[in-house]
């Protein structure tokens, strides 16, 4: 039965669209605006105290604030742009949000329906353009379907794996009016994990020497991470995160073993490859997590597995597990919750191995020059509360925040498994929209801030007390440093001449300062943490510093003896 409102007087079809987003529960919205969508437009005014519009200086970072906001809600990010141009810039939001298997809604205005096919100003068939990265690309035909259409694009953002939608709306049909009832939201129904299944994993863990946990994936929330803890604690279970997913599982906990990813401890690849059980829970084991399928081989790996996943087609797709669970997190972190353990358990001993390895990894490691990476976000690790939220993008400067920074809280990690630069500064917007009260701090190298960096004027605009660290190394460090492992000395198309970012955060009204010596940087933080707004720290940093491990010059010696 339909409880949703029936409307018996006409709407546009910019009004029915609003309507259904509210329906939907949507109080945020991310934009460039375009004249292809100025009915949405004009019904956002009129709902301006229900939703929130975030407009933005491009489209690349507006739809990386609404994948941004998924990841943070759990809800469908919302993001609109014009056709052709807006929305082919904001892809890269499509893309992060299936890779990082995140909700989030494209809202596209497109050409006049009668024009369709004509090449007519800035028309793309966005079927045929986002059909390959999106879980579901479409088209309204007519101004009566757009309920039901908006009802299956938040079914499908939501359901099984998360992931992005994209929804072009001719122009016409956008201004043209009809009588049309809203249709209610699809109700989520979960998948859950048999009896059988969990009965047999009680049975595998209680066969098991050396088991350990990898937690990773989307569709977390603090009560489902609470009662992942419970049974973890209860198991008494040595546990790790996937890439760029520390924020599920309280870091300094005596049952974290660290993250794998880039540059994993050795301690912890090992464990990897020894345990004779891996509980998979959530994370699809990805190529970076696995260190490109070699932790755990493909398709079979030498360790037991359970794999459990949120999406059914991710089971078996690249791994074959012993046993395989298509389940919901919520609902299966609910059940193992309820789990009662063995009272043997042999791997007593590596749980408490494990955390003390991962301790000695948070010890700052020297780096050339006169600021130490390592010991600033030691610094900050030790001085910002556990509900602050973390944000970066892509690029060699994230190894020291990933390694030297504890979270202790989920939902306070934001960084882009799909690898994508620029996204540092627009998941700081969506966090600080989503959390005003909360401590939002955003790594940024300088070849990754310059994708993104014009957002400064949304901050200066919605007065958003962000900090901004620009990592200045002077080129785009990730890939000179692959540059001079595989033609050394040869170095090409990798160096940055850079603007004075002191000077550019300035313009947009920020307060800004530069940080040239560790011990410098405590004091300037404290001052940009009191400014009254928003502030950019530019942190200069030693080129030859690539990675909390090695130069740029033992890369290059190394690669020349090979040679």
């Amino acid at each position: 039965m339909n409880n949703a409102p029936q409307v018996q007087t006409p709407r546009t079809g910019g009004q029915i669209v609003v309507d259904a987003l509210l329906q939907h529960g949507v109080d945020t919205a991310f934009t460039v605006p375009g004249e292809s969508f100025l009915p949405i437009l004009d019904a956002l005014h009129d709902a301006r105290e229900s939703v929130r519009l975030i407009v933005c200086r491009h489209e690349s970072p507006a739809s990386h604030m609404s994948e941004a906001y998924g990841k943070l809600t759990g809800k469908p990010g919302i993001c609109l742009v014009t056709r052709g141009p807006g929305a082919t810039q904001a892809s890269i939001g499509v893309h992060t949000a299936a890779q990082d298997s995140t909700p989030m809604i494209l809202l596209v205005g497109q050409v006049n329906s009668q024009y369709l096919g004509r090449e007519a100003w800035q028309e793309i068939d966005v079927a045929r353009v986002f059909g390959p990265i999106a879980k579901w690309a479409t088209q309204i035909e007519r101004v009566q379907d757009i309920p039901a259409v908006m009802r299956e694009a938040f079914h499908i953002a939501t359901s099984g794996r998360p992931g992005p939608v994209v929804i072009a709306m001719p122009e016409d049909i956008l201004y043209e009016q009809a009588i049309v009832s809203d249709v209610e939201p699809q109700p989520r129904v979960p998948a859950l994990a048999s009896a059988a299944q969990l009965t047999r994993l009680q049975e595998m863990l209680s066969r098991a020497a050396r088991p350990l946990m990898i937690l990773g994936g989307s569709g977390w929330s603090p009560a489902s991470c609470d009662a992942m803890r419970q049974f973890i604690e209860r198991f008494e279970l040595p546990v790790c995160t996937s890439f760029r997913r520390q924020d599920l599982f309280d870091n300094l906990h005596p049952q974290y073993a660290g993250s794998l990813g880039i540059g994993v401890a050795e301690q912890l690849a090992q464990r990897v490859r020894e345990a004779d059980l891996i509980l998979a829970f959530g994370t699809r084991l990805g190529e970076t997590t696995t260190s490109e399928y070699q932790l755990l081989q493909a398709p079979r790996p030498v360790q037991t597995l359970v794999h459990m996943h949120s999406g059914a087609d991710e089971l078996g797709r690249v791994y074959q597990a012993d046993l395989a669970i298509h389940a919901d997190m919520p609902a299966f972190a609910h059940a193992l919750a309820q789990l009662q353990a063995q009272e043997s358990k042999p791997w007593a001993q590596a749980v408490i191995a494990g955390h003390d390895d991962y301790l000695q990894t948070l010890a700052p490691t020297p780096m050339p020059g006169a600021l130490n990476m390592a010991e600033v976000v030691t610094w900050l690790r030790q001085r910002l509360p556990a509900d602050s939220i973390i944000t970066n993008g892509a690029g060699n400067y994230t190894s020291w925040v990933h390694r030297f920074y504890a979270w202790r809280q989920t939902q306070t990690q934001l960084a882009p498994i799909s690898g994508a630069m620029g996204y540092g500064v627009p998941a700081a917007i969506a966090a600080q929209v989503v959390y005003p009260q909360r401590t939002v701090v955003c790594f940024a190298g300088d070849g990754c801030f310059l994708m993104s960096g014009q957002e400064l004027a949304t901050v200066r605009q919605y007065k958003l007390p962000i900090v901004f660290i620009v990592v200045n190394n002077g080129m785009y460090g990730s890939i000179r440093m692959h540059q001079e492992m595989n033609f050394p000395g040869k170095v090409f198309a990798t160096d940055l001449e850079n603007p004075d970012f002191v000077a550019l955060a300035k313009a947009y009204g920020l307060h800004s300062a530069l940080v040239e010596c560790t011990q410098d940087f405590a004091a300037a933080f404290e001052n940009a943490v009191n400014c009254g707004g928003a502030a950019l720290l530019e942190l200069r940093i030693d080129p030859q510093a690539i990675t909390p491990r090695t130069t740029l010059a033992a890369l290059r010696e190394k690669a020349l003896r090979k040679s």
